[in-house]
């Protein structure tokens, strides 16, 4: 593993600055210790506040051009420092070489995406003259900034899901705090350098690196802050808006994806497609392939099928090229995902392979035969380990699909239009995958999902609409 120490400032307010207090950052790899950050007070996030409510008139007042020049900026910067960008991504997180450089090409995209979106934010007339006595009115909306974000972002994709909140807020002319998961915060510093590189005004972003447990009320609770943009767990966000108070709230939350594969789906594109669904990232996804419902007459060979192309998974080093899988975040979380799928297997559960844990390492794990009572079955697992079930028509794979109180996206897999139909009117979830699995998503499109999966959507013009709120404009005419 490549031996590399960063020691880290932060970004409060456009200004680079050190604590005294700092956290240590960890390869989860060997758990060697590669960086270090400031621990940030409530003082830094009440400071940074008071700044950003300068800022977001400085945002608010960037011409659309201005604003496009600079998301444009960000993104070429860290195109021509990509491969240091991988790295950072590689060496704090989970993913491997060949994973984080994906994200990087897909945070470029996601800003360029931002700045091309920005010339879209258009509103639209309004025909007063619908209303008998209004035939002397005419008028129009148009969307406004809504001010001051406080975004919270996970480790599991620490620099494009950081790009996804501040894309979208610059391009709509707001403020914004980023709170970088306290496992992966380098990610983040590097795309706040992007974007000092680009000639944003100071004032606009901070990312405020600390402890939860010291900084997370602050940026939730403050009555600046308008909305609050999170990626993470459904108790974290609940959590989070018992605790705001009346503000937007963005919550892109957990899930148990599933995918459904009909006796006439293409098998290897089935298996291609949800070996990789659940596995990328060591299944730190929240459209990881978690359960798969396969049809009766294509259980035996699906299984075995799926079960030889997961062995051919290759674990290891996150920096060799030729590495499949990391480790997990953690070794806690891998003791944690080591645990469910024990209790699986006790219930009477099937492990078909994996079910091995070295450290923070978990191997990709396969089961069948899952009681309906166990955690794995209607938790999100979070981990590398996919359950598969035999199922005998569509009707039963959607009531087990639906059957969890999550609703990200699912897959299916069929050559039959009326059951591709028949899945996509009755899947409760955000969306449907045809002849793909679950995980799979552009930068572009609505992404969100409904239950316990969050509310709202992200997506680069989605996240615009809920970043910005409408003013409707009436101008009363003296008609002759």
């Amino acid at each position: 593993m490549t031996k590399t120490f960063m020691k880290n400032k932060m970004f409060l307010a456009g200004q680079w600055v050190s604590r005294e207090n700092e956290m240590n950052v960890y390869n989860p790899q060997d758990n060697s210790m590669i960086g270090t950050v400031p621990a940030a007070s409530e003082h830094d996030v009440q400071f940074a506040i008071e700044e950003a409510k300068s800022g977001q008139m400085i945002a608010a007042s960037l011409p659309v051009h201005e604003r496009m020049a600079i998301l444009n900026r960000a993104a070429n910067w860290i195109y021509e420092h990509k491969e240091q960008y991988a790295t950072v991504i590689a060496l704090e997180s989970s993913k491997t070489i060949r994973e984080a450089r994906k994200e990087v090409r897909r945070c470029i995209e996601t800003l360029r995406i931002s700045a091309e979106e920005v010339r879209r934010m258009n509103g639209e007339t309004i025909s007063f003259d619908q209303m008998p006595g209004s035939e002397n009115r005419v008028g129009y909306y148009y969307r406004f900034p809504i001010g001051i974000i406080s975004a919270i972002t996970p480790f599991n994709d620490p620099l494009n899901l950081v790009a996804h909140k501040v894309g979208p807020a610059i391009a709509a002319g707001n403020a914004i705090l980023v709170k970088p998961a306290p496992a992966t915060p380098l990610s983040a510093l590097l795309l706040a350098e992007a974007f000092d590189k680009a000639g944003l005004p100071p004032k606009i972003l901070s990312v405020i690196t600390g402890h939860t447990s010291d900084i997370g009320d602050a940026l939730i609770t403050h009555p600046a802050i308008r909305m609050i943009s999170f990626t993470g767990g459904l108790a974290t966000g609940e959590m989070i808006m018992k605790k705001a108070g009346l503000k937007k709230m963005s919550m892109e939350l957990g899930s148990n994806s599933p995918v459904i594969v009909m006796k006439d789906a293409d098998l290897e594109l089935a298996i291609d497609s949800s070996v990789s669904g659940a596995f990328w990232a060591a299944g730190q996804n929240c459209l990881g392939v978690q359960r798969i419902y396969a049809q009766n007459e294509i259980f035996e060979e699906f299984v075995e099928r799926f079960v030889k192309r997961t062995k051919q998974y290759r674990v290891g080093n996150k920096l060799s090229e030729e590495t499949d899988m990391g480790p997990m975040i953690s070794e806690n979380e891998a003791k944690r995902v080591e645990s469910w799928v024990n209790e699986a297997v006790q219930k009477g559960a099937t492990l078909l392979c994996g079910g091995k844990r070295t450290g923070a390492y978990y191997e990709p794990t396969v089961l069948i035969h899952v009681p309906s009572d166990c955690k794995i079955s209607k938790e999100e697992v979070f981990g590398p380990v996919v359950s598969i079930f035999k199922v005998s028509d569509l009707d039963t794979a959607i009531h087990e699909a639906n059957h969890v109180p999550f609703g990200l996206q699912a897959g299916i897999f069929t050559q039959d239009l009326d059951k591709a139909f028949q899945a996509i009117q009755k899947l409760d979830v955000g969306g449907v995958m045809i002849n793909d699995s679950s995980d799979y998503r552009i930068d572009a499109m609505p992404f969100g999902g409904v239950k316990g999966s969050g509310i709202g959507r992200e997506g680069i013009s989605f996240a615009i609409q809920e970043m910005t709120e409408p003013k409707v404009v009436c101008f009363k005419l003296s008609m002759q």
